[in-house]
């Protein structure tokens, strides 16, 4: 069905920025602005969830060039939840940018940059043209590394490089895929490419390109062995970009992957098999990383390694259970991600440190705040009935069912690692009392007036509900998880919203 509205939540993201540049040196007004731009975006998000979820496909051809001629916009259920969690994690951050980004950041752009990175993702779960991916990652790309060299600290710039030149490298190998895609099928249309790849008879050059684009999308997920950019940038930033950094950035690769391998290369036998093989490599690399860091957003860091190795997990075993555990994954990820560096950045406005030898006693000062960022901690490990316990569940049971051992066995270990060093960092930071020998630091939350506290509580204890509600009320969550592997594994109803019944016949 055709519904121009579905680009809403791009372009107000887009009037927002625009907007917000009129008012470069004010501060309150960009503040302002910004938190009523993603509050409306949100509900905008909403609407457009309800829609796709009542509807199934809408669809939306640009200057009414038909598919597969045009650029063509699609909602289905799964775009449209990545979107509405996009927008839940946007106005999370940008209620705690009003407090926790300096005047300084702000006066050189944040604001409006922050609103583009937001218009690349949206655009990217979007699209229905391959190359529009491409462009849509660019704009993420850019906005994230102008965000990360915000402030222009020595460690953000060495970060930044590494993080831009390994995804300029990515670029380069998606690219290439989408030369080869066209040269072969004179399409860049995903669902009409779906069609046209399926009867090229040279499946040699077909799987090099699927291959390719493993490469291209595998860095942006960091992906073992690919992922080493993630940990050498993301502790850089402010806490509200690592929020949104560790909570979307990755997962818009994931989300690129889950699409591509489920609509255009359907994966065969070697390409399974390869998926669950790194994906087993990634949880262990990255569970091992965060066992030996000390510094909290490090150990975060590693954390997103290793979760993204559940989610490529999953796609690799590609049954109607893995994929819906995959999406139950994600959509735990996407908000406990976001919430776990927001809660990392609490603990340094009031300790002013993040390592973990020097922290102790954050429980005896603040008993209602620890146990709030506890909430935080273990619906990431997934202690039960909390939210990463369920979608572990489910994968656990795939892995079971298709025989990949190895897999299981590494999602074991994994999950024993992530709670053994959460509960390091818990007997840490939280429990034992502060290192004597460690000089009185200036508690910097709590000279705060209270406004302002309040401003950085408010978004970790609304993503902690959201976090609760996802382990409490799972079955609803996997009722929308199972409707979007079942239209990730039937992908009939997608190509005929897109194309036609009449082109599907042809």
């Amino acid at each position: 069905m055709t519904d121009n509205s579905i680009i809403l939540p791009v372009l107000s993201h887009l009037f927002t920025a625009i907007l917000l540049i009129f008012f470069w040196r004010k501060v309150r007004i960009q503040q302002i602005i910004s938190v009523a731009g993603n509050l409306l975006i949100l509900g905008l998000s909403i609407g457009l969830f309800v829609k796709t979820w009542r509807s199934g496909f809408l669809t939306m051809q640009a200057g009414d060039w038909q598919a597969p001629f045009g650029i063509t916009f699609v909602a289905d259920v799964f775009s449209s939840t990545m979107i509405l969690l996009a927008g839940i994690a946007g106005l999370a951050a940008s209620i705690y940018s009003t407090v926790g980004i300096s005047r300084h950041r702000i006066q050189y752009g944040y604001f409006p940059i922050f609103h583009f990175l937001l218009l690349g993702l949206n655009g990217a779960f979007l699209t229905g043209d391959i190359f529009n991916l491409y462009v849509w990652f660019e704009v993420v790309i850019i906005s994230s590394f102008v965000l990360m060299t915000l402030g222009g600290r020595k460690p953000q710039i060495e970060g930044a490089i590494k993080y831009v030149t390994l995804n300029l490298l990515a670029s380069v190998m998606f690219l290439t895929a989408i030369a080869i895609l066209y040269g072969l099928t004179g399409s860049l249309n995903m669902a009409d490419l779906s069609l046209k790849l399926a009867k090229i008879d040279n499946r040699g050059l077909v799987n090099i390109t699927g291959l390719l684009f493993f490469l291209g999308f595998g860095i942006k997920s960091a992906v073992f062995p690919l992922y080493f950019w993630l940990p050498s940038s993301y502790h850089t930033p402010p806490s509200a970009i690592a929020a949104i950094f560790g909570g979307l950035l990755t997962k818009v690769g994931i989300y690129a992957l889950l699409r591509v391998f489920t609509l255009i290369f359907i994966p065969d036998e070697f390409t399974a098999t390869m998926f669950t093989i790194i994906a087993a490599a990634t949880l262990l690399t990255g569970a091992f990383g965060a066992f030996i860091k000390r510094n909290i957003r490090k150990m975060f860091s590693y954390l997103i390694v290793c979760h993204i190795g559940f989610l490529l997990g999953g796609l690799g075993m590609h049954t109607d259970v893995a994929l819906a555990g995959t999406v139950f994954y994600l959509i735990h990820d996407i908000i406990v991600k976001t919430n776990m560096f927001l809660a990392a950045g609490l603990i340094y406005k009031i300790s002013g440190t993040n390592n973990m030898e020097k922290l102790g006693g954050l429980y005896a000062d603040y008993p209602k705040l620890s146990l709030l960022i506890a909430v935080v901690l273990f619906s990431m490990v997934g202690i039960p009935p909390l939210s990463g316990f369920w979608p572990k569940i489910y994968l656990f049971q795939a892995s079971f069912a298709t025989g990949n051992w190895y897999l299981l066995t590494a999602m074991i270990i994994a999950s024993f690692i992530t709670l053994f060093v959460i509960a390091r960092l818990w007997a840490d930071a939280f429990w034992r009392k502060k290192p004597a020998t460690e000089a009185a630091v200036t508690d910097d939350f709590a000279e705060m007036p209270w406004y302002k506290r309040s401003l950085l509580v408010a978004p970790v204890i609304f993503l902690a509900a959201i976090s609760l509600y996802i382990g409490f009320g799972a079955e609803h969550i996997m009722i929308l998880s199972q409707r979007i592997a079942t239209d990730l594994k039937d992908t009939a109803p997608y190509i005929k919203a897109v194309l036609g019944r009449e082109i599907i016949n042809f």
